[in-house]
């Protein structure tokens, strides 16, 4: 061999015997929630994003059960799904006790409360139950248990058996009631929506009942008055109302109320510009848009 093929080989000889192994990985799922409802009909609780964890830092079921943690924590890179936890939640212990998880959060967990609690702990322990030896998980805010829970200790197989029918999620909305003059009046809620629910059909629903923590407020859709539909295309809402509910409501004046209602309901979603009414599914310019500034 010549001096100068040697010497052409030598670097690549070199690069070859310092090339290193990648230490081996192990892909997990993270439990999120889709980031925009408004276009979604609800397929579920949850979505997950799949991280990969070094198989050398995460040797034990501990190590393993911190790393996900961290990594729930730290939130989705996708930028279409969120985290169910409140922002700056921060992990400040995780012990294995048996087969039972005991994981401790900053101050900010025990803000939540109803559904946004169910589904923060329902994130957490699903995300734990990718390790064999964990069948229960229990979560504390600085030491303390949180006395919105019906239960403090979350069974992994019931989570996993949770129904698809139960809330995916909520969203906030300034919905127009009757007080008791008969004047509408802004009232701010929190919607929880079910699978097959839109932000708008959500909001369509709560008018029909009284409004929760609003002492003096009435639903302001008459007794019979019902919506078969909403949807949203693009930043235009669409209602549609049956004929048949409409011909004995027409006369006393009502409708023209609960339609406000709904309209101005309705826009109070950040995405929705303007609302059309339909009746049986054909438009109707008659009924709305109403002018006025909301009271």
């Amino acid at each position: 061999m010549s001096r100068r093929l040697c010497l052409l080989l030598l670097p690549l000889l070199l690069l070859a015997g310092c090339r290193r192994e990648e230490p081996a990985r192990t892909a997990y799922e993270l439990y999120f929630q889709e980031a925009d409802l408004t276009f979604s009909a609800g397929d579920g609780a949850f979505r997950t994003e799949t991280v990969y964890l070094y198989d050398e830092r995460t040797e034990t079921s501990q190590q393993l059960a911190e790393a996900l943690m961290e990594a729930l924590l730290k939130g989705p890179a996708d930028e279409t799904l969120k985290s169910t936890l409140p922002s700056g939640t921060t992990l400040l212990s995780l012990e294995l006790a048996g087969d039972r998880a005991k994981v401790d959060l900053s101050a900010s967990y025990a803000s939540l409360s109803g559904v946004a609690l169910t589904l923060a702990d329902g994130a957490i322990a699903l995300t734990l139950a990718q390790i064999p030896e964990i069948s229960s998980v229990q979560i504390t805010a600085q030491g303390r248990e949180l006395a919105y829970r019906e239960r403090q200790v979350l069974n992994i197989r019931e989570v996993l058996l949770t129904p698809e029918e139960d809330v995916i999620s909520t969203v906030e909305a300034r919905l127009y009631y009757l007080d008791q003059e008969g004047r509408l009046t802004a009232a701010e809620q929190t919607l929880e929506l079910y699978e097959g629910d839109t932000q708008v059909s959500a909001v369509a629903r709560a008018l029909e009942d009284k409004p929760e923590g609003q002492d003096g407020l009435l639903p302001p859709l008459p007794e019979g008055f019902q919506v078969k539909s909403a949807w949203l295309e693009e930043a235009t809402c669409y209602v549609n109302l049956s004929s048949a509910l409409l011909a004995g409501l027409e006369e006393d004046g009502t409708v023209q109320t609960a339609l406000q209602a709904l309209e101005r309901s309705l826009r109070s979603l950040e995405a929705v510009e303007e609302v059309r009414f339909l009746v049986d599914g054909e438009f109707r310019r008659d009924l709305g848009p109403f002018d006025g500034e909301e009271e």
